[in-house]
């Protein structure tokens, strides 16, 4: 089983010459390679060299990284921005650094603006409510109260099913 460890980011920084660099595919530097981009809310399959014991993630609040079997890493995209992935294996030494950058959603999204207020729907096709970062926080509450009702809602009916 591998190990998890977050980094904190302490200042501006900690994390610039790995920013700059991207990937150092070897620890001498042999390489680099372009950042990996995932949007918002979803996630994308990437793969690391076998030997990755270890992850640190520059800002855990950008994107999560779960390291799998055979060198498979889930990247998910938590909130806008840019931070940084290190793999280390069991030794230490960092197998590889890489910029994550989170970007916005790629689906069809309309953003409505009351005032001051955001809400965001997706428009495919038809507009549906979805809650987006930024949004005003009494339509993000009432949007994650509905879906969490629905959601009680399905796994009542599901469970009352399994029973009969």
């Amino acid at each position: 089983m591998s190990s998890f460890r977050f980094a904190r980011r302490i200042g501006a920084t900690l994390f610039v010459p790995s920013l700059l660099f991207g990937l150092c595919s070897a620890p001498a530097g042999a390489g680099t390679e372009d950042s990996i981009s995932v949007s918002v809310d979803q996630a994308k399959l990437v793969k690391l060299p076998q030997d990755v014991a270890t992850i640190v993630v520059g800002n855990p609040l950008i994107a999560d990284v779960s390291l799998q079997p055979g060198g498979m890493v889930v990247i998910t995209g938590k909130g806008y921005g840019a931070t940084n992935v290190i793999a280390m294996d069991r030794k230490g030494a960092v197998v590889t650094d890489r910029l994550i950058q989170v970007e916005g959603p790629s689906d069809k999204v309309v953003t409505v603006y009351r005032g001051t207020n955001r809400e965001s729907y997706s428009c495919a096709p038809i507009c549906e409510r979805r809650m987006t970062l930024g949004d005003s926080e009494a339509y993000f509450k009432s949007t994650m109260d509905q879906t969490g009702k629905l959601n009680e809602q399905a796994s009542g009916v599901s469970g009352a099913s399994r029973t009969n």
